[in-house]
């Protein structure tokens, strides 16, 4: 298992959405961020940055605006609705219109018990947050104009609201508008007939308001006395967005520009008194708007239009210089979009509102090293749309290609497909085999020969099947979880064989080898564990993995891994891969030690075979392929590897607002 022939797949036509918003919840170390087609997303920022949950978003749902409350997740957006999601389930819970048009901005106060809403018809919304719903209380003091950006004081009692050409602050409890009314520059003479929008206002704890607005200005007023303090102009467009740190020393902005600027509390004279806000730090990490930020202590969260998440650390605040504090950019999905069907030579790919089938191209020649001519194109077989508004939350194809099926959150379609002169396809209904009336909140699907299994975050199962096999019942991506073994052999419903220990880090990769039935795992912290089924143990393998520890340059990684592949003709040897590697495990062979190289194969290629064996270990990787969506083996032992460059996601985005040119 050292030479393949590849199919270099890169038509798979894979384009995120934009990210429009983003809250961190400090105390779980979570970040959740919307993006422009709705979907929510959480990434668990103290294990490896891990992209853990995915909520699918739905046609008719936008995300203007995300906002934690304790360990509650709510959103708002244009179609006027505040709505509160089960994170269990991965759904919405509930949605609530809050009947003053589209809602621009949410935002709770310090103590947790109150949401505010700023709305399309110049009204600010209070609902009250109760333990399984919220309730509205009463509206404040209706303005003209839409509000755009909400900011509570921490003491609950006032609320900073950004409009057009103007700041207002309000009285919580009487809900009348305070006597302070700031009113922001129009900028330049050629913006003075445009309407200035303040699209951000943060509402400091020594009642210092701090606005960003579409002139490009960043300004910070006094609020008890309704004056300006200072201005400084940051960009010749929109500044977007604003995040303030949790002791309000320093914030950060972002413009339509795609740069990110950070102002800090500092004395005017060194040893001092007297203190102001001072540009301290620019980056650049966005080609276009940078439309969200999160300021988390030691780093700067940001994303926007070209989709990239970006976790950017601030060097004079961290101690220690560790994993965690080193540049990170997350650019796919950690979950796979790809399904195979290793017999029949086919692939799936997932978008949100539609699957593609496509059967691979065939070539001629197998000379190690050489470019094979491609006698026969690829060929797309299929193009499934998916029913209703909600988007599709994973979806598989059986080894042999004869079936696909694909879940929503609201449903589950299985599919037959028949690809021989012509393609055909039909729909299987009433195949239905679970006791639970709930809809399906499908973690994954999951096909073994003839047989489906689909998993219920709910910890619900549905099988179709025409003969007895074993399965696991996989929920790769949650935190800290115990893996059932489902034997479904066993009559239903079926009852499980056996549980295997948790471990403190999220499993990204998971899958039971075909002749051994051993259950590998991989973790968000890139430890990898093999457990028994049959014996109910971990295996001899792993015991000696945790021992003996893996090679600091496999730990050190900073993309999880993402998918498991077996040699059905080598018990011993398995893949994985991540975004920019795949890796070839031989267990069979001793583990590197921190001693040895690890990326040894340029030199084992120069050694004779004898002291080739003398320095080889269980690792061999492979950086040749980048922006990998998938990598998996056929039948025929050729390999498939699916890419998406990077350069392709770019070509695609809009043209930014402003290119910086030599000497300009």
């Amino acid at each position: 298992m050292g030479e393949f022939k590849v199919h270099r797949v890169r038509f798979f036509g894979y384009m995120p959405s934009g990210i429009r918003c983003m809250s961190f919840n400090e105390r779980a170390e979570r970040l959740a961020l919307g993006r422009l087609d709705g979907t929510l997303e959480i990434f668990n920022f103290k294990d490896s940055f891990y992209q853990e949950k995915v909520i699918p978003g739905n046609d008719s749902r936008s995300v203007e605006a995300v906002c934690w409350v304790a360990e509650r997740l709510f959103t708002a957006g244009l179609n006027g609705e505040i709505t509160e999601y089960d994170l269990e389930n991965l759904c919405p819970k509930y949605s609530l219109d809050a009947f003053g048009g589209p809602i621009w901005t949410v935002a709770c106060n310090a103590q947790g018990t109150h949401l505010a809403v700023g709305c399309e018809d110049g009204s600010i919304k209070l609902f009250e947050i109760l333990p399984e719903k919220i309730r509205f209380e009463r509206n404040l003091d209706r303005q003209k104009g839409r509000v755009l950006s909400l900011s509570w004081h921490e003491s609950g009692t006032r609320i900073a609201a950004g409009m057009l050409d103007m700041i207002r602050i309000f009285d919580v409890q009487s809900g009348e508008l305070c006597t302070c009314l700031m009113l922001v520059d129009r900028g330049v003479s050629g913006m003075r007939n445009h309407e200035c929008v303040v699209w951000c206002v943060a509402f400091l704890s020594d009642l210092t308001v701090i606005s960003t607005d579409s002139s490009g200005k960043v300004q910070v007023w006094n609020a008890a006395m309704g004056i300006l303090s200072s201005t400084h102009l940051v960009s010749k467009s929109d500044v977007l967005s604003l995040a303030v740190s949790k002791d309000e020393s320093s914030f950060v902005v972002g413009t339509s520009e795609g740069t990110v600027v950070q102002f800090q509390f500092l004395a005017n004279i060194l040893g001092g008194d007297e203190k102001a806000w001072v540009r301290t730090k620019t980056f650049k990490p966005h080609t276009h708007d940078v439309r969200a930020l999160a300021e988390i202590g030691t780093a700067v969260v940001s994303g926007g239009l070209d989709t990239q998440l970006v976790v950017r650390p601030l060097l004079d605040k961290v101690d220690i210089m560790s994993y965690d504090n080193v540049l990170h950019k997350i650019h796919f999905p950690h979950r796979s979009l790809v399904s195979c069907a290793q017999k029949a030579g086919m692939l799936l790919f997932q978008f949100p509102a539609q699957l593609e089938v496509w059967r691979l191209g065939e070539s001629e020649g197998r000379k190690p090293g050489d470019t094979l001519f491609v006698k026969k194109n690829p060929e797309k077989l299929l193009q499934l749309k998916r029913k209703g508004e909600d988007h599709i939350s994973c979806s598989a194809i059986s080894p042999c290609g004869g079936w696909l099926a694909y879940s929503t959150v609201s449903s589950l379609r299985v599919y037959r497909l028949q690809c021989d002169e012509h393609v055909s396809i039909s729909k299987v209904g009433g195949l239905c085999h679970c006791s639970s009336t709930r809809a399906p909140r499908t973690a994954l699907l999951h096909f073994d020969s003839l047989s489906l299994l689909s998993a219920w975050c709910c910890s619900f199962a549905n099988v179709f099947k025409s003969h007895p096999v074993c399965l696991c019942l996989l929920f790769p991506g949650a935190q800290c979880i115990s893996h059932h073994i489902l034997l479904l052999s066993s009559p239903f419903p079926f009852q499980p064989h056996c549980t295997v220990p948790i471990y403190g880090s999220c499993p990204t990769a998971m899958g039971i080898h075909p002749t051994s039935n051993n259950l590998l795992m991989v973790h968000a912290d890139r430890q990898i564990f093999e457990y028994s089924i049959v014996e109910k143990q971990y295996t001899d393998w792993s015991r000696r993995v945790q021992r003996e520890g893996l090679h600091k340059l496999w730990l050190e990684r900073d993309t999880p891994v993402t998918h498991v592949t077996f040699n059905p003709r080598n018990a011993a040897q398995f893949m994985l891969h991540d975004t920019y590697m795949f890796c070839i495990i031989d267990q069979s062979l001793p583990l590197p030690d921190n001693k040895c190289q690890f990326y040894n194969q340029i030199t084992l290629k120069s050694l004779s075979e004898q002291e080739r064996l003398s320095h080889a270990h269980a690792f061999k990787m492979c950086t040749k392929y980048q922006h990998l969506l998938f990598l998996g083996l056929l039948d025929d032992e050729s390999l498939v590897v699916v890419q998406r460059p990077l350069t392709d996601i770019a070509s695609q985005l809009p043209a930014p607002v402003r290119l910086k040119k030599f000497a300009t």
